[in-house]
């Protein structure tokens, strides 16, 4: 079982980054319980549907640790839910779990679907213009949960798992694919092998193929 770090949800609002006004879902507010729906949790929002958002993309963890690293790497300090993050956790990085695994979440159950494609809003949050580039090269991106059932989430609400539909396609393996290996055609087609996989990373890989 995994303890969450920090449980966070906000509306999509205006943004002033380098005097140009924005409006972006990435800044978000630990909050103490909340419903989740087959959208997401209530409450939670984003502006920017391409890359956030829809069914296979209701619930975002960013792993506790890389937070660390990127204090260390950028000599700052990160906070959760720094990253737009829903869920912030311990022990739950991109190589260790796999795209189809089912995890409890206080009375709900969520199902990974795909790595995060992080935007720039990543650097303009946090004032680093490095920390898009640096979040895409080490594939530490955070990654995707659909909601199988919903239910109320709080704080101290843990992440247990319940099933892996399989072992041969980490998190950050799919990230690699997607970021790093995109003429790989059999890395691709193990992974499109996954039933889980979110639609949106289907379409992408599947017009590699062609």
């Amino acid at each position: 079982m995994k303890e969450i770090i920090a449980l966070s949800i906000g509306k999509p609002k205006k943004h002033s980054w380098k005097n140009k006004e924005e409006i972006s879902g990435i800044g978000k507010e630990r909050i103490n319980s909340v419903f989740l729906t087959k959208e997401g949790f209530q409450g939670d929002g984003v502006a920017n549907t391409a890359f956030h958002g829809g069914l296979d993309r209701a619930v975002c963890l960013y792993p506790y640790e890389h937070y660390g690293k990127w204090e260390k790497e950028f000599k700052k300090t990160f906070s959760p839910p720094s990253f737009g993050e829903n869920i912030c956790a311990g022990n739950m990085l991109e190589k260790d779990v796999f795209i189809g695994d089912t995890f409890s979440l206080g009375e709900s159950f969520i199902q990974i679907t795909q790595g995060r494609i992080p935007c720039s809003t990543i650097s303009k949050h946090n004032r680093e213009d490095r920390l898009l580039g640096r979040i895409v090269e080490t594939c530490f991106t955070g990654y995707f949960f659909r909601v199988l059932k919903e239910g109320t989430v709080t704080a101290d609400s843990v992440l247990k798992l319940v099933d892996r539909k399989q072992e041969k396609v980490s998190v950050l393996q799919g990230n690699f694919i997607m970021f790093h290996d995109r003429k790989n055609r059999n890395a691709i087609e193990e992974l499109l092998r996954i039933e889980e996989l979110a639609d949106v990373w289907r379409e992408k890989l599947e017009k590699d193929l062609v």
